[in-house]
């Protein structure tokens, strides 16, 4: 985390999911299990100790697939990786990674250090892999799902199904995770303490810029009691107060929602969540009803733009209509509505763009997270732009915000766009707020006057970033 100063500076970490879920299937099958866990490491050096220390046999590389900011891979994290494959092989150590971008550039990974790459879904082909080695067995070709070296030139095996069973897995091995690391650092920046959960794997929609190169296209759900029992360790055992749902779309399955609703009342769980899901997905007040009963308050949708020629191009198949209903309805039952917002997707005209700011001002959404496109490997948008991206692929941390090819304006545009398009957004967060308190004058409190005032700061910084903004376009 400290190789990306942006999310640093947010303070909301949490722990390596997709890891220690790995180390308990293998705990579970008599492997002793050790985790490094370098979210707050500084230096890739830092994992020398641990590898003498414990002296492993195998030290596997597994990046965190249920966040989607391991998608965007950046390149001091690669570099971190190679370093950390580097330092293991010197000590006669077999490396495996596992990761989304490894999947995607297994051959870089193999010449660094890897002896193995898994693609794909990773548990049971690296219980599988380790098995193999362990007894000695020769056949690695038959281990589907992994890629490696043979006399200097590499080989990927078949495929792997993703599973199907989720529930066949034990819960993650928490035991492993410092907590109190995580928890000072969520109450310093926040006040209370979140921990991430997934319920489901992959995503069943198509738009043509989202990668999907662990879990695919297939969606397969936890059950709604595998859920509730790792539910209720979070909560009893470590004192989360809040948890992400890190799926990407939560709760696709018809009923699932209601049903983990009605458990979470029983059971008595007292907790706050957030998820992401899709504006088309949010239209039955049914499932808002149900999502705001079990504590639901923060939904994360993919807006990406207020123009439906834009999301045309993506092969989104959302709506305007349906992101302005959806949040209405979420915001009738309680629940903040917040929208990552995309541009610079090609074919974006300034028109597209001020339809996008016109979308944010009118539905003030809770928070809004802005991006420019960003092209993964393996999706049709990457193959239509990668003859532009030359050298750069990849961002060094999530802050750089750089487009990597030639669009309708220049990468300097879409940097102080984004600075642009905060500050308005705040501006009439600002004005929304002055405008409640003005109507409703005896129900203010100190954080809506606070919020109201922010106007005083807000104004000029937007009309400043607007004219920066103007003088940019200018000069493309």
């Amino acid at each position: 985390m400290r190789f990306d100063p942006k999310q640093w500076a947010i303070g909301k970490p949490y722990p390596p999911l997709g890891t220690i879920q790995a180390a308990a299937l293998m705990r579970q099958q008599g492997y002793e299990v050790a985790l490094f866990d370098t979210m707050f490491s500084t230096d890739a050096d830092e994992v020398i100790e641990i590898l003498d220390e414990q002296q492993p046999r195998f030290f596997v590389v597994y990046d965190d697939g249920f966040n989607y900011l391991t998608k965007m891979c950046l390149t001091n994290m690669r570099e971190a990786a190679f370093k950390m494959c580097q330092l293991a092989k010197e000590r006669g150590c077999t490396v495996i990674v596992s990761s989304s971008d490894s999947t995607d550039r297994y051959r870089e990974y193999l010449e660094q250090g890897a002896d193995f790459v898994i693609i794909g879904e990773a548990e049971q082909t690296l219980l599988e892999l380790v098995d193999t080695i362990t007894s000695n067995q020769s056949n690695l070709y038959d281990i589907i799902g992994i890629a490696y070296l043979v006399d200097g030139k590499p080989v990927k095996t078949h495929p792997r199904p993703v599973m199907k069973d989720l529930d066949s897995l034990p819960l993650p091995a928490w035991d492993l995770i410092d907590m109190e690391q995580y928890r000072q650092i969520w109450m310093n920046s926040t006040g209370y303490f979140s921990l991430n959960m997934g319920t489901t794997r992959g995503c069943p929609f198509k738009c043509n810029w989202c990668a999907k190169p662990i879990y695919g296209s297939r969606y397969n759900s936890r059950g709604v009691e595998h859920v509730i029992a790792e539910l209720k360790l979070l909560i009893n055992d470590y004192s989360a107060e809040h948890i992400w749902f890190c799926d990407d779309i939560f709760g696709l399955k018809p009923g699932w929602v209601p049903e983990f609703a009605e458990r979470v009342k029983q059971e008595g769980l007292r907790f706050r969540f957030k998820i992401q899901s899709r504006a088309d997905l949010l239209l039955q007040e049914e499932q808002i009803t149900a999502l705001a009963a079990a504590g639901c308050e923060n939904v994360w949708i993919g807006a990406e733009s207020g123009s439906q020629k834009v999301l045309d191009a993506m092969d989104k198949g959302t709506t305007i209509a349906q992101i302005h209903e959806s949040t209405q309805l979420m915001k009738k039952h309680g629940i903040k509505p917040s929208f990552f917002i995309q541009f610079g997707y090609p074919g974006e005209t300034k028109d597209d763009i001020a339809l996008t700011i016109a979308m944010i001002n009118e539905l003030l959404p809770f928070e809004i997270g802005i991006s420019v496109s960003y092209p993964l490997p393996g999706t049709q948008f990457y193959e239509r732009v990668k003859a532009d991206l030359k050298a750069k692929t990849n961002w060094t941390d999530s802050d750089e915000m750089a487009l990597m090819f030639s669009n309708t304006f220049s990468p300097s545009y879409y940097k102080q766009l984004h600075r642009y398009v905060h500050s308005n957004y705040h501006q009439h967060l600002a004005k929304n707020s002055f405008a409640q308190i003005m109507a409703k004058p005896l129900k203010a409190d100190l954080k809506r006057i606070k919020k109201a005032l922010s106007i005083l700061y807000y104004t000029p910084v937007t009309l400043i970033e607007g004219y920066r903004l103007k003088q940019t376009e200018k000069a493309w």
